[in-house]
């Protein structure tokens, strides 16, 4: 397979888990599996929490489609690869940069961050009535954010 279309499908898959993040958030996490992400609601300081849980869920697709595209990097691991990424990008940016819950990228800050940053910790305000993914927070955020 050559790089382009590996690089392609990497992209997609990346993208594809976007909305991924922004169904299972909004069907699943506030809807039946609320038991689990409910204390992520709380910030109470905690390094662990139930929602943790939907990380290795989330992580158990990657894991599946590297391992069985590997020996010949096909379309499988490329899939794989793109999905750990937006793991990776959702760790940094979620847990890391948002919450804190590893102290570091403390003082990194950018527009789109700041808007972004700005939607998620609205999501958290009680009866809070939207979802949104990771990359994308609604339009009204970074229109304010971008008009400063």
């Amino acid at each position: 397979m050559n790089w382009i279309f590996a690089t392609l499908i990497v992209i997609a898959a990346f993208m594809f888990m976007e909305f991924m993040a922004w169904f299972t958030h909004k069907y699943i996490m506030h809807g039946f599996l609320w038991v689990l992400h409910k204390d992520h609601h709380i910030r109470d300081g905690r390094k662990f929490e139930w929602n943790d849980v939907f990380a290795v869920i989330f992580a158990i697709p990657s894991i599946v489609l590297i391992y069985y595209g590997h020996q010949t990097y096909d379309y499988r691991f490329w899939i794989g690869i793109g999905i750990l990424s937006y793991g990776i990008a959702y760790f940094l940016f979620h847990d890391v940069y948002v919450h804190q819950r590893v102290k570091m990228l403390k003082n990194f800050s950018n527009r789109y961050l700041r808007a972004t940053v700005r939607a998620h910790q609205d999501h958290h305000k009680p009866r809070a009535h939207y979802n949104y993914g990771f990359l994308f927070a609604p339009i009204k955020y970074y229109r304010e954010e971008f008009k400063k």
